[in-house]
């Protein structure tokens, strides 16, 4: 039979998957002789056992009542024994960290009869009404499914009715009359008493928690950070200490540095007479954790020895929950903290310098989402130049998440998920958040709360996010319910009025503040030094990850470009190519926009080649510029790809021209044509119509005249004393007769340029894998083609059967919240469709010609988690928009390296 329990004395770190992250570190603290309270964890396999079959799985019951009895001859009293109870907590506890995300229960064992004996144990007869109030509002709420603003107003009435704000202003009296209430709002709602039999309430704590795995706000959160859903969560129970005992007593988050910064130092929050949902809820404002040092200096110094343990055992930033009880010191959790993008690079190259961790290492615990978060704008200096407005800043709060957000104030998740569905930008202002804000926290471009510090909820799951996020600005007085909030100095912001903040600094301002790039996309521009120790060295460390990331990878990374100035762009930030030029971008502009209608219309040879002719120089020059920007480097260019159709005026407006013209007796000839050509050329599904290869078969000479452009450019550059080096691109290929017959016109084209010109000519000639067939037969195709480059784009839409533009409107967001996708085909490559014709091409093509260059030219080569793919599965490089190059060139750099190392999911 399989081992479902096991106490903190068995584990270790490295057993997440079956204790989750929680009991894991519980068990490697204590086996580090840490001060943690007892208790046992009950596995991830329970859980799935229970998730599966609805019941517990045979023999758990059994392994509880045996640890839970060693438990009570540990701690010398059994769980709510009336005279002194044995009290414990019951918590989640997944792999990954998801906080706030699934349940927690405190004070479990609590009762009508332990009441009175805990208050004569602890000397302290309002502590023990107030655990018990707890009990009953935590256990009523999660276990029980009773509206926790039942209890909120309850406890809201009762301060009221005392002239307090404060909690701790209620005594002995009055938290006994709260129980009463809680008890009365349990009977009234769920139609049962509170479970007063101890063992009873520990047992439908720990199904609680098994359930909550499969919450809304637990799904979604995984979605949003990519955790698997068939992981399962542990639960664990912990021997009960208390931080609400009196003014010798607290809780508080640690940090062994600062999670938003990176920078080292003593961070975290600290609260006085407090449990530790206190401050993760952010209801009542904390202080830094630095003043524990004045309140209790022998408890400081421990804490602070016991953070210096954890971070060099763990080499990585610790994150940290403690409880002091009377002046003794207790561990809770510890786990490798969430951060923010800048802070992951500055403590991965700083752990790098103190020796705990090598390049490789450090190399993996960045990634390119938190690189691309580096790249966004930041907001202006608060120096307005000659004739502007300072910034109106409204309040400063604490700098929870970096970043700058501006958008309409929002007071709820409903109307930001709402507002941002319709395109607006919204910043969601609250209180404080709590776990069911977690879609609202998504959709917005930031949060704003007026309590809590950095470790409170809003904070952690922003960080999580890589969400802007300000905190604690207690300042504004927000009024939830009348949607506004109030500044200090009497001005009122009212729903859809537009805010801006500054997660770096904390900063609040009214309306739009201007945004200026970041220091790292400077520093990929070359416009600031990579020595340069702006923001508190973050370009150093993103310099030197860069730079270890280019040295270890194979993947080579093109860009996407079209002109001149996105190469020049897309060079400065590290391409080592071009593998995707659109060459129908090249016909944009009026003028060449009607001498592609003069080619449309034409009636004869002698009229298409005339337009021909025209557009031969107008190409050339362009492409002259592109190879010149590139110098010394591969271009891919493609031949041309859309419908023409899309060259042509729109059906409709082109229309109405007609019929008026017609109304006036104006009659337009070429209007008329034009109309005619729409027509002809209408098709009912463009995307799998006349385009790409079919376009050059069927129309003569423009595919001839296009690679005359791109050889002629060729040999003006290497005249020039130039070294270009193009490859032609045939997109669209679905049968190796097709690309024989395009590559046999290419040939005799580029030998007669070379002839003409006297400059020879080694120009590669391959094609674009993006139907089902192509990638089906690319042995065949391989025989005429000397590269492949996968257009995933096509892939994803001709694999899955999806119009691209009708599904991501209608029916995506259905998908994605049903699960069927973890995240779309379009962002992240289909690894077990799309990705398996991939890999079947690759094989074949390579079969068939052993040097067949690979590449990838869609969007998926730029994403993170794609990149990886692309390298498992042997290509030689990927090609990406010029902003997306820095992330590419790092996941490239991860995806050769891939160590099991630290991951602070």
């Amino acid at each position: 039979m399989p081992k479902f329990v096991y106490s903190f004395t068995e584990g270790n770190k490295d057993l997440k998957d079956l204790l989750g992250g929680k009991g894991a570190n519980l068990a490697e603290m204590t086996n580090l002789g840490l001060p943690v309270p007892p208790g046992f964890t009950i596995t991830t396999e329970a859980c799935k056992v229970y998730l599966e079959s609805g019941s517990e799985p045979e023999g758990l019951r059994d392994e509880v009542s045996a640890h839970l009895d060693a438990l009570e001859r540990t701690m010398g009293k059994r769980l709510g024994q009336a005279d002194d109870p044995l009290l414990v907590s019951v918590r989640s506890g997944a792999k990954f960290s998801m906080p706030g995300m699934m349940d927690t229960v405190l004070n479990i064992g609590l009762s009508d009869a332990s009441v009175a004996g805990l208050a004569a144990q602890s000397g302290n007869e309002r502590f023990a009404w107030d655990s018990y109030r707890r009990l009953l509002q935590m256990f009523g709420r999660t276990v029980l499914g009773v509206d926790g603003g039942l209890f909120e107003d309850a406890l809201d009435e009762a301060k009221h009715a005392k002239g307090t704000s404060d909690d701790l202003d209620l005594d002995a009296g009055d938290l006994e009359k709260l129980v009463e209430r809680f008890k009365g709002i349990v009977r009234s709602e769920t139609g049962r008493d509170f479970p007063q039999d101890p063992r009873e309430q520990m047992d439908l704590a720990v199904r609680a928690v098994f359930e909550s795995w499969n919450s809304d706000r637990a799904r979604l959160y995984r979605r949003q950070e990519r955790i698997p859903g068939d992981l399962a969560t542990a639960v664990n129970v912990c021997s009960m200490v208390f931080g609400n005992l009196g003014s010798d007593s607290g809780t508080g988050v640690a940090f062994t540095r600062d999670p938003s910064t990176g920078a080292q130092g003593v961070y975290g929050d600290y609260l006085q007479n407090a449990q530790g949902e206190d401050v993760v809820a952010g209801i009542r404002n904390t202080v830094p954790l630095a003043e524990l040092e004045t309140l209790d200096k022998a408890s400081y110094d421990q804490l602070m020895g016991i953070m210096e343990t954890l971070e060099n055992h763990y080499r990585d930033l610790c994150d940290i929950e403690f409880t002091i009880e009377r002046g003794k010191l207790w561990m809770l959790q510890t786990r490798v903290g969430k951060r923010t993008a800048a802070a992951a690079f500055r403590i991965a190259t700083q752990l790098v310098d103190q020796g705990l961790i090598d390049l490789d290492e450090a190399l993996h615990r960045v990634n390119g989402a938190q690189l691309a978060q580096l790249m966004f704008p930041r907001f202006a200096e608060e120096r307005p130049g000659q004739g502007e407005k300072a910034p109106d800043r409204i309040a400063w709060g604490i700098a929870a998440s970096p970043g700058a957000a501006v958008g309409k104030a929002v007071f709820d998740s409903y109307t930001a998920v709402k507002w941002s569905r319709s395109g607006e930008k919204v910043i969601l202002v609250r209180r404080e958040t709590n776990p069911d804000d977690l879609d609202g926290m998504i959709a917005a471009e930031g949060i704003l709360t007026s309590r809590g510090g950095k470790t409170s909820h809003a904070a952690v799951v922003a960080r999580g996010m890589g969400k802007t996020c300000v905190c604690g600005a207690e300042e504004l007085e927000v009024d939830t319910k009348k949607r506004r909030f109030a500044t200090a100095d009497g001005r009122v912001v009212e729903e859809g009025d537009l805010i801006s903040i500054d997660g770096s600094t904390g900063k609040v301002y009214l309306g739009e503040v201007p945004v200026v790039p970041s220091p790292v996309v400077e520093y990929f521009e070359g416009t600031l030094h990579a020595g340069a120790d702006e923001q508190g060295g973050l370009v150093q460390a993103v310099h030197r990850i860069m730079s270890h990331a280019d040295g270890r990878r194979r993947l080579r990374v093109r860009a996407n470009a079209d002109n001149a100035d996105d190469a020049s762009r897309a060079r400065r930030y590290g391409a080592q190519g071009i593998g995707l030029c659109r060459t129908e971008h090249m016909f944009l502009g009026e003028e060449r926009r009607k001498e592609v209608e003069r080619l449309i219309l034409a009636d004869t040879d002698d009229e298409r080649e005339s337009a021909l002719r025209t557009l031969l120089p107008l190409q050339k020059d362009d492409f002259v510029e592109l190879f010149q920007a590139m110098d010394g480097l591969p271009v891919t260019v493609r031949l041309l790809d859309p419908p023409l159709h899309e060259f042509l005026p729109d059906i409709t407006e082109l229309s109405v021209r007609v019929a008026l013209a017609e109304a006036r007796k104006d009659h337009n000839e070429n209007d008329l044509r034009l109309l005619q050509a729409v027509h002809r050329l209408h098709e009912q599904n463009p995307m799998l119509g006349l385009r790409g290869v079919r376009l050059g078969l069927v129309i003569p000479g423009l595919f001839s005249m296009q690679v005359r452009a791109i050889a002629e450019a060729a040999a003006e550059r290497r005249r020039a004393g130039g070294d270009p080096r193009p490859e032609i691109m045939i997109p669209l290929v679905g049968t190796v007769q097709e690309l024989e017959i395009v590559r046999e016109d290419a040939e005799k084209v580029l030998a007669e340029v070379a002839a003409a010109t006297g400059v020879p000519l080694d120009i590669a000639l391959g094609t674009m894998i993006e139907l089902p067939r192509a990638a089906v037969t690319a042995g065949q195709i391989a025989e005429a083609a000397e590269f492949f480059s996968f257009g995933t784009n096509d892939l994803t839409q001709t694999v899955w059967g999806f119009s691209r533009d009708d599904v991501e409107a209608s029916f995506f967001t259905a998908y994605l919240e049903k699960g069927i996708f973890g995240v779309s085909p379009f962002e992240t490559i289909d690894r077990d469709g799309v990705g398996s014709l991939v890999r079947q091409a690759a094989e074949a093509g390579r079969a068939t010609r052993p040097g067949l260059k690979l590449g990838v030219c869609g969007e998926h080569g730029g994403d993170p988690d794609s990149v990886h793919f692309f390298h498992e599965v042997g290509l030689d490089y990927v090609s990406c928009s010029p902003f997306r190059i820095p992330v590419a060139r790092l996941e490239a750099g991860r995806a050769a390296i891939e160590t099991a190392g630290s991951d602070s999911r």
